[in-house]
């Protein structure tokens, strides 16, 4: 049997307790490191700069140069005769004959439907001999009006009656031109609604004409632009299922904003000598308001909207400086600049959020 040794067990007792306190030193001394390098780093980053150390702010920049802009907008439109009317005949009757083919070029004044007209045409013929022996009359009292053989009397009645018949035959005349329809203007008729035979009234539709060439564009563009266009401006314009940029010139255009949308109506002439065109197509509409040559055109994210308008941080010797700016026409990544900025300007466009006027500058990129 072993005897107990009291010195041994008292040292190993001793070296169990000195490992451990060596153990949580270690645990210590890591715990204080990480303090050291880290959490006290980050207290001192939110800190913000301390005194006498200037903050120095890493960014991304641009220089201002003059660039040529175009402002130009998009709209959509539609394409109109230039004239159209829809014929329906002025008098009620009977159709004795149709003159035209149905999708057929017509001229101005060609006679297109005729309505029978024959009791018409009948009075017009007795008043025509009435006024040929009505105008024999008044020759013959003229004649002794001179000789004095008849009374002014006499021969005023004469006149009168000459006169009267003539008014007749206007009358007349009048009412057989409205038996006969014709094209007003010169242009393209289109499907044809009656038949030969049939009976129409002052509310029938014959058919319609349309001038194809040119043709008119109907378009509206918001109401910021209207003292940026004016008659003659030139716009050009797409139709769908065609590859084919067409041009048009601003004829007129509405005098008053429609209180409703805040747009402006306005009126195009395009020609359509080709015939490609055709009245109704939607069309989608581009024009240039406005061009420059020198403007001052910055990248749109370094912008920074405040409460009286907008500003932009430049450099200043390598310093962030404040400068408020007025801004013009948009395009899609760039904004230009009416005021404020200068060509050679160098203007910052990242890490602007984190900049105060009088941080060093750090250039990672310069464009």
């Amino acid at each position: 049997m072993s005897r107990f040794n009291p010195f041994l067990f008292t040292y190993r007792s001793v070296m169990k307790k000195a490992k451990t306190i060596i153990f949580i030193l270690a645990a210590i001394a890591i715990l204080a490191l990480i303090k050291i390098f880290f959490l006290d780093d980050k207290k001192s980053q939110q800190a913000g700069p301390q005194p006498g150390r200037p903050q120095v702010t890493t960014v991304t920049a641009y220089i201002v140069k003059p660039e040529k802009l175009e402002n130009r907008i998009f709209v959509t439109g539609t394409l109109l005769a230039n004239e159209e009317v829809n014929l329906v005949p002025e008098t009620a009757g009977k159709v004795t004959g149709i003159y035209f083919q149905e999708g057929s070029k017509v001229s101005k004044g060609q006679l297109l439907v005729r309505i029978n007209d024959a009791d018409l045409q009948a009075q017009l013929k007795k008043l025509q001999l009435e006024e040929k022996l009505a105008a024999e009359k008044e020759a013959r009292q003229k004649k002794l009006l001179v000789i004095s053989a008849v009374s002014q009397e006499e021969y005023d009645a004469a006149l009168t009656s000459l006169n009267s018949i003539k008014a007749d035959i206007e009358i007349v005349q009048a009412q057989i031109s409205k038996a006969q329809i014709t094209a007003p203007f010169s242009g393209i008729i289109g499907l044809k609604n009656i038949s030969e035979g049939g009976y129409v009234n002052t509310s029938t539709s014959i058919a319609s004409i349309q001038q194809t060439d040119p043709l008119k564009i109907d378009f509206f563009i918001p109401e910021k632009y209207a003292s940026l266009v004016g008659p003659n401006d030139t716009i050009s314009f797409f139709v769908e299922g065609s590859p084919e940029r067409y041009t048009a010139r601003i004829l007129a255009i509405e005098p008053k904003v429609n209180v409703s949308t805040r747009t402006i109506q306005i009126r195009a002439l395009t020609s359509n000598r080709s015939g490609k065109l055709f009245p109704g197509s939607f069309a989608r509409i581009e024009f240039s308001l406005e061009r420059s040559e020198n403007a001052i055109m910055i990248p749109t994210e370094a912008v920074i909207p405040i409460l009286k308008g907008q500003k932009v941080f430049i450099s200043r010797n390598g310093k962030a400086e404040e400068s408020i700016i007025e801004t013009g026409v948009r395009t899609e990544d760039k904004v230009q600049v009416l005021k404020g900025l200068q060509p050679g300007d160098t203007v910052i466009t990242t890490g602007i959020m984190q900049l105060r006027a009088g941080n060093m500058l750090k250039f990672a990129s310069v464009q």
